[in-house]
């Protein structure tokens, strides 16, 4: 928010409003200010929409009219450079409890195993955000709606949590289970109440397993309701014009609408770990770790086909079976062991197509 010059306006307008009511707006008037100088944006807002409410109730339309158009120019103004534009601490209250989860991560992309594609590609993201006022001031947009295409455990929700930690932003995980009920068109009411969120509360608002929404409408299964939830969230992200960054997942593509993918600022594709990348995984994982005895071929073959999830977590199982035996030591045989259990585990379909991709 431009507060230098749309504070001072809305000041002065707000004093016009205290000698009308002193007593009613005098503790407003005094948070206003203790807003304005914590930088935060959200609760400044928040106050001066109040200001403008009593005032209509006042019967001053046109001095409340004044305060939102104030408040409109100011949102659409880019901040100086220097004025920190604070996120405040996410709690979704009411029916949004039930609509949204909110978490603080502190992962970096740096702490993820990537394609440089892929890895450039976030990295993107993040600086055009951080950026976001200067691209605006010139009538850009920064990237921020994104949809993340790949198989299961190969970190497209861990990206929503790097985006939030490298952003500084609250990871705000949407509960599909609540969203998408039977009811018609309920669900329409409660992706705009998320929507709405994303403007109040700037975050990286995921939408895991997004088929369930996203689903093309030429479905053979298709009912009435799934069209209107999908055009709906189509309507809504077209006109989203937040500062939020918005994450839709998914491990099936296929099943996605076609009018869903020019919607999206950018489609980040994930695919399994090649060789390069087992063996930079198992070193991160491992890194408390003795593994200089690895013979890499034989462990990159027991790893082919598997994803990022099940290679971390067949790492964690040979780093125990490795403490437990008093050793520091993780050998080429306890790890391909242990990435062979871990392909066992799977469902007998995915070991059939892994066996035929070796």
């Amino acid at each position: 928010m431009a507060y230098n010059l749309v504070a001072r306006r809305l000041a002065n307008a707000t004093a016009r409003s205290l000698l009308e009511d002193p007593v009613a707006t005098a503790d407003q008037l005094k948070a206003l200010l203790k807003s304005h100088v914590a930088g935060d944006e959200e609760r400044f807002r928040a106050i001066a929409l109040q200001i403008a409410a009593h005032s209509a109730r006042k019967g001053n339309v046109q001095l409340a009219q004044e305060l939102r158009n104030l408040l409109d120019e100011a949102r659409r103004t880019p901040a100086p450079a220097g004025v920190p534009r604070a996120v405040p601490i996410a709690r979704p209250v009411g029916e949004l409890a039930g609509l949204l989860t909110a978490s603080y991560p502190t992962t970096q992309i740096t702490d993820m195993v990537l394609p440089q594609l892929v890895q450039c590609a976030l990295g993107e993201v993040v600086r055009q955000y951080r950026q976001r006022d200067r691209l605006r001031h010139h009538g850009l947009s920064p990237k921020r709606k994104l949809l993340l295409i790949g198989a299961p455990g190969c970190g497209k929700t861990m990206t929503a949590s790097a985006l939030a930690g490298e952003c500084n932003l609250p990871l705000m995980f949407v509960q599909l289970h609540s969203l998408i009920t039977k009811y018609m068109g309920e669900t329409a009411v409660k992706l705009h109440l998320v929507f709405d969120a994303m403007v109040q509360t700037r975050g990286v608002y995921l939408f895991d397993e997004f088929d369930a929404i996203g689903s093309t409408r030429s479905a053979r299964n298709d009912v009435g309701e799934i069209r209107r939830i999908l055009n709906s969230f189509l309507q809504f992200l077209e006109r989203d014009d937040s500062d939020s960054i918005v994450v839709a997942a998914t491990n099936f593509a296929g099943m996605l609408d076609d009018a869903l993918f020019r919607r999206f600022d950018d489609v980040i594709r994930y695919a399994l770990p090649d060789a390069t990348m087992v063996r930079a995984l198992v070193e991160n994982r491992l890194s408390s770790f003795d593994v200089d005895q690895i013979a890499w071929p034989g462990v990159t073959r027991a790893a082919r086909g598997l994803s990022h999830a099940e290679i971390t977590r067949a790492c964690d199982d040979a780093a125990k079976a490795a403490v437990l035996a008093d050793s520091t030591i993780v050998t080429t045989d306890l790890l391909a062991d242990a990435l062979r259990v871990r392909r066992l585990m799977r469902p007998a379909t995915s070991r059939s197509r892994a066996k035929k991709a070796r």
